[in-house]
């Protein structure tokens, strides 16, 4: 039973986090703002939302394989992938600002005189949904490799193993602690 617990249970929760994290996020959202984001979504939005959605959900298929045991250790095949779609999420942040950019020019090109604040907030609103949607994209597709980081290390520590000291993991997160023992040793 607790094999099957360490082994499959606790793998599932970790994975579930990372989305339950999100929904979390969109339901703490103010109604008010989020009917705002959803009734000024953009093409750019939607392609911040498709990649960031997509990029999501190949992690986490990875993050659930880097959570099995294979042989003696967790399948590490995965780490390679996880490590480089994580870096990955930088984009995110980068296509919303682009968003941003666009919006601005977009509102400050079509007006000619005296304009409402009505029309310059619907002009300027594709430029808070970009950010918006390239920040929500960025914080939700970073979650993964961290959970699988996390989830190593408790799982090993539930099953009474130590966390070993590998210099190749995901993100070199144990490097430091190599080196410091190295120079400690000398």
């Amino acid at each position: 039973m607790r094999r099957q617990l360490i082994q499959i249970v606790l793998p599932l929760v970790f994975c579930l986090v990372p989305a339950l994290a999100a929904v979390l996020i969109v339901v703490a959202l103010p109604a008010p703002a989020r009917n705002f984001y959803l009734d000024r979504l953009t093409s750019l939005d939607g392609l911040i939302l498709g990649l960031g959605g997509s990029l999501f959900v190949v992690q986490m298929m990875l993050a659930w394989s880097a959570l099995q045991w294979r042989g003696s250790n967790f399948d590490e095949r995965p780490d390679h992938w996880l490590s480089h779609l994580a870096q990955a999420a930088e984009w995110f942040p980068l296509l919303g600002l682009i968003g941003t950019v666009a919006g601005i020019l977009q509102t400050f090109s079509s007006i000619k005189g005296p304009t409402p604040p009505a029309t310059i907030i619907q002009l300027y609103a594709p430029a808070i949904t970009a950010t918006g949607s390239g920040l929500f994209m960025a914080l939700i597709n970073i979650l993964p490799s961290w959970v699988v980081l996390l989830g190593r290390d408790i799982i090993r520590s539930l099953g009474g193993d130590a966390p070993p000291v590998d210099e190749y993991s995901i993100s070199n997160h144990r490097g430091t602690e190599t080196q410091r023992e190295d120079k400690v040793n000398r």
